[in-house]
């Protein structure tokens, strides 16, 4: 598989939210439980500004097959603007092809040029796939809040895993 990474534009969102959708579905990869919609994405997107806080897809045959993205941790506090949270997704038809490993490493690499220091992740903690993947990367777990997910009296918690992307 040949993949190349870019920025998202309204264009991809169609996309994004089937991906997206998909890891909903699978009910232990993140804490949405109903399906969003291109339309409840269109904000969040505009949010994302490709300078600071980008969306990214990666492409393959002309065909989105995964995303990630760099969010404001607590925005609006401005000692914490070099610290991102970092999400990603790949579509089920795609995974473990590497395109997860590609999207992370794309967006340690851009972190510098977008002014971010710091990247931490969110994930549930049943989620071990995401838990390898990110030490992989060197990824540390830096915390972990238990069963504050329930999943229709399944519960589970919130590991946060971090990386300091400039010393």
């Amino acid at each position: 598989m040949k993949v190349t990474a870019r920025n998202a534009t309204e264009k991809d969102l169609p996309a994004i939210v089937e991906i997206y959708n998909q890891a909903i579905a699978l009910g232990s990869v993140t804490a949405d439980i109903s399906p969003v919609t291109v339309e409840s994405r269109k904000l969040w997107l505009q949010e994302h500004r490709a300078d600071h806080y980008p969306v990214f897809v990666v492409v393959n045959l002309n065909a989105v097959v995964g995303w990630c993205s760099l969010s404001a941790y607590r925005p609006g506090r401005m000692a914490l603007r070099h610290t991102a949270e970092i999400s990603y997704y790949v579509d089920r038809d795609a995974r473990g092809t590497g395109v997860g490993s590609f999207l992370i490493s794309h967006a340690i690499e851009r972190c510098p040029i977008l002014g971010i220091k710091t990247l931490f992740a969110i994930i549930l903690d049943i989620n071990t796939e995401s838990a390898q993947i990110l030490e992989k990367f060197g990824f540390s777990k830096w915390g972990h809040l238990p069963n504050v997910a329930n999943f229709n009296g399944r519960e589970c918690g919130h590991l946060y895993y971090g990386l300091r992307v400039t010393p």
